[in-house]
């Protein structure tokens, strides 16, 4: 059973009567007379329950004292300053790298004891996490932690080290035998577990390891990893053209066979399937539902929110409204809109946060969020620019996003159904398509932010009036929408890509690509390439770059488009005179880093007055301590001062 949420910050911290302080000039800690402790009796321990709030759902039920720390009793351990920041560390990192730190921590306050010895923990599962966790702490200017020093707590595999971690791991690992006498490219059409879930994307990978790979963005608010599987013709390597359609359709039906549950997925973004594993395995528990309810339950809200009861669905930060104020003051051009700084203020999801990074690290040029409850494709804007009524919200691209939503609703067998009376008939005059704002106005949604905050285009399909269909009706489901997904995923062809370059060959990363006549830019990638999406027709466009001069073409779309045209742009660069080049939204203040990633999506620099996460966290001029120093310093005279960095 995963452990009791903890008290408040504040609270828990102000509970502590005692904190221990140890530092790099005694790494193994102090007794509370001061005195300097050295390892822990490996090979003589006395195995005893540690009873540990904090630790409880440690993958092992002993430890021995003293521990590696030199604490010598539980008493001991849990009046430590090192036991205190792993009971806040969660609420101090806005949920990231939860619970994986903790856990890694407890296995160095009480390491495991079996055997009559102590198992220290591995030291490479220390050293992933500090390389994938180090920028959280560097976010609210603290200093990793010395007791996670991977090279003094730590022993090898060869040394026979313990994984901390494993229990996070637990189940999914093991494959899943299924009947005899089934090929092994089966699918089974059920409603899928988490560790189910897992294991399928998995074996997916393993088949088709020539053209899969499946790895994780992040961790949920439980420590469920958030995987995704990519394919691609070179997986895992960034490709200039990419072939991913090609692939899909070439491959055959071993490579097509994705198959589908009630979890939000696409073919572009397929790991969006495990946004919300919380979420998932609580609509698992809806479905079970009987008498009354059963599988057809239309709870709307039901799994979709996360372990911290945050709507994923709408937990994503509102740009639409900023675009609405600056479009109002007429100097805007919608493109890479910055996360406000009060939003990370607010109860930010850690699969959130994920999934923001992800979209700023991996140039998405389209996405598909997959729904249950209606059936129609809709797509943005889904915040209405009238704020009293839901009414029709364009975004620039509307005649692009209108080819997106038919393209996907146009072969599907029952959005063409020309019965009224049919599931989402009353959508059967506007094509089985609609713009979000007019359907119904909400903020936080993630279509609205990834078109204002990034280069990727993304609709929402509603792909049924059952929120929760029973199994038995999830085959024809998947055969209703096999081939809208595939065609959908060709729209990505649909316009221009390139590369663009100065006079020598070398790309030009974050130079913008404006379109005339489109009030909308996107930017180009770190190797220099873009892709920009595009309806028929005659375009003028643009590139622009700070340094060079603008260079512009005119290009051509026809009606009918196999492969997106090849569009390359060669910048000179401009001479001793003033630089001009076309600015997105201009704001006042300074340019501070962005902890997420370290700077805003694809490495660009970031723009005027951008606050992103950890700017309030930040520690103010002439020295004065972090703002968490006053959480520690408060319970006792033992100040950790192994936590600060200055």
């Amino acid at each position: 059973m995963p452990p009791p949420p903890p008290p408040p910050l504040p609270l828990l911290l102000l509970a502590s009567l005692a904190a221990v302080a140890a530092g790099p000039g005694c790494p193994l800690g102090r007794g509370r007379a001061g005195e300097c402790h050295g390892p822990s009796a490996a090979d003589s321990a006395t195995c005893v329950d540690p009873q540990l709030r904090t630790c409880s759902d440690v993958a092992y039920n002993h430890t021995a004292f003293p521990t590696l720390l030199g604490l010598r009793s539980r008493e001991a351990v849990e009046s430590s300053s090192e036991y205190i920041l792993l009971s806040v560390l969660h609420h101090l990192l806005e949920g990231q790298c939860n619970p994986d730190l903790r856990l890694l921590g407890c296995a160095v306050l009480a390491p495991r004891c079996g055997g009559g010895r102590v198992h220290r923990p591995c030291r490479h599962v220390c050293e992933d996490l500090r390389e994938a966790c180090q920028p959280a702490f560097d976010a609210i200017d603290m200093a990793w932690p010395y007791f996670l020093d991977c090279g003094s707590y730590f022993a090898s595999v060869e040394e026979g080290c313990h994984d901390p971690l494993e229990k996070l791991r637990g189940g999914l690992d093991a494959e899943e035998v299924l009947p005899s006498g089934l090929p092994p490219t089966f699918v089974r059409f059920t409603h899928h577990s988490y560790a189910q879930m897992v294991r399928v994307l998995r074996r997916t990978a393993a088949r088709c390891a020539h053209i899969a790979k499946t790895y994780s963005i992040g961790r949920s608010f439980n420590g469920k990893e958030l995987l995704v599987i990519e394919f691609s013709a070179r997986p895992g390597q960034h490709e200039l053209s990419s072939r991913t359609s090609k692939v899909l359709r070439e491959g055959g039906d071993r490579h097509r066979q994705f198959w589908m549950n009630k979890n939000p997925c696409s073919l572009e973004k397929l790991g969006e399937i495990s946004r919300r594993p919380e979420g998932g395995e609580l609509s698992d528990a809806t479905l079970s539902r009987a008498p009354v309810e059963g599988a057809g339950y239309n709870g709307w809200t039901s799994g979709r929110q996360n372990a911290q009861n945050l709507d994923l669905n709408r937990n994503f930060p509102d740009l639409t409204s900023e675009y609405y104020r600056l479009e109002a003051s007429g100097s805007i051009r919608s493109s890479r809109i910055p996360i406000p700084q009060h939003y990370w203020w607010g109860k930010v999801a850690p699969e959130t946060k994920a999934i923001i990074k992800w979209m700023r690290t991996t140039p998405f040029v389209l996405s598909a969020s997959l729904h249950g409850g209606d059936l129609v494709v809709s797509y943005p804007f889904d915040l209405s620019k009238h704020s009293q009524e839901e009414k029709f919200s364009p975004t620039p691209d509307e005649k692009m996003f209108k080819l997106l939503a038919r393209a996907y609703a146009d072969v599907h067998p029952m959005m063409m159904d020309r019965s009224e009376n049919r599931c989402g008939g009353n959508f059967l005059k506007r094509g089985s398509i609609i713009n979000g704002a007019d359907w119904y106005s909400f903020t936080g949604g993630m279509s609205d932010f990834n078109y204002l905050h990034s280069n990727c285009f993304e609709i929402t399909v509603e792909l049924g009036c059952v929120k929760f269909p029973p199994e038995e009706a999830l085959y024809t489901i998947w055969q209703h929408n096999k081939e809208p997904l595939l065609n959908f995923v060709e729209m990505v062809h649909r316009g221009i890509k390139g590369v663009v370059m100065d006079k020598f060959g070398k790309p030009v990363k974050n130079a913008r690509i404006l379109v005339k006549g489109i009030r909308h830019d996107i930017t180009t990638a770190p190797d220099g390439d873009y892709w920009r999406l595009l309806p028929p027709g005659s375009h003028i466009v643009i590139a622009q770059a700070p340094g060079y001069s603008k260079v512009i073409k005119k290009v051509t779309i026809p009606a009918r488009l196999k492969r997106a045209g090849r569009v390359d742009f060669i910048l000179q660069p401009l001479g001793t005179g003033p630089k001009k080049f076309l600015l997105g939204p201009r704001r006042s203040g300074s340019a501070v880093r962005d902890p997420l990633g370290g700077a805003s999506p694809y490495g660009e620099p970031q723009e005027p007055g951008q606050e992103p996460l950890g700017a309030r966290r930040q520690p103010s001029a002439g020295g004065s301590k972090p703002w968490w120093w006053s959480y520690f310093t408060s319970i006792s005279q033992h100040k950790p001062r192994w936590l600060l960095k200055y």
